[in-house]
């Protein structure tokens, strides 16, 4: 009886401890975007980058911060404020800048699915999202790598329930880092122009890509349960075989 007593009390107060730090970190997240002005701005390139500039020194602290909010926190659209750095730092910096945010963002993330649990988790995406990749990423564990590299799975919600996964940090820290610095750099440095220009012959090679773009997503979308299941069937087996 005293046994469930006490795992009763630690349940009570491991919850109380979840919600109390995310009321913190909201308010504080919150308080911060409201009292720089960006709360108001970050749906626009333009008002971000004057609100980023604004701020002088500080404005590199501000960029990292929306970065790694928008992986955790709040739905910031991360194309808009990427290329809001492009066009303050330039291409390299911005890519450094975006990358320590989202690599932050992304490994929060994941330790708050190990640390609390399949309930935060539950709480945070939904549990049919919560049911559906954990079970993915405990059947093939190395689609992760695949899946961080295409665009229409859910980085985000992946990197949260993979820390309800037996998936260790290594493996995750590694396939974050090569995934997330291959799409952040690719961004930062197409979208400044100093690849393909936005005149000339570049407004031809751009349009290609639009067009290109449109129609890889529109098929990834389409077949998206397809390509889920050729990633579950391809890794499953090469996971079966190791433990074998």
């Amino acid at each position: 009886m005293k046994e469930k007593e006490m795992t009763l009390k630690r349940k009570i107060l491991r919850t109380t401890l979840v919600l109390a730090s995310f009321c913190i970190i909201g308010v504080f997240s919150y308080f911060i975007l409201v009292w720089t002005g960006a709360w108001t701005k970050i749906n626009s390139v333009e008002k971000l980058r004057t609100l980023i500039l604004r701020l002088g020194f500080w404005g590199r602290f501000m960029f990292v911060f929306l970065q790694f909010l928008q992986v955790t926190f709040v739905p910031i659209p991360s194309t808009i404020s990427t290329l809001a750095g492009v066009l303050i730092y330039g291409p390299l910096q911005a890519s450094l800048l975006s990358l320590a945010g989202v690599m932050l963002g992304s490994i929060f993330a994941f330790w708050l699915g190990r640390q609390f649990g399949r309930k935060i988790v539950i709480f945070m995406v939904g549990k049919e999202s919560c049911e559906k990749w954990t079970n993915f990423l405990s059947k093939c564990k190395y689609s992760f790598v695949i899946m961080m590299l295409l665009p229409i799975f859910p980085d985000d919600i992946l990197c949260l329930v993979a820390g309800l996964t037996e998936m260790s940090w290594t493996f995750f820290v590694v396939t974050n880092l090569v995934s997330r610095t291959l799409a952040i750099f690719t961004t930062c440095f197409l979208g400044s122009g100093s690849i393909i220009p936005y005149h000339g012959w570049g407004l031809i090679v751009w349009a290609i890509i639009a067009v290109a773009t449109g129609v890889a997503l529109y098929l990834s979308v389409k077949y998206q349960k397809q390509i889920e299941n050729f990633l579950q069937r391809k890794f499953s087996k090469k996971q079966k075989i190791k433990k074998k």
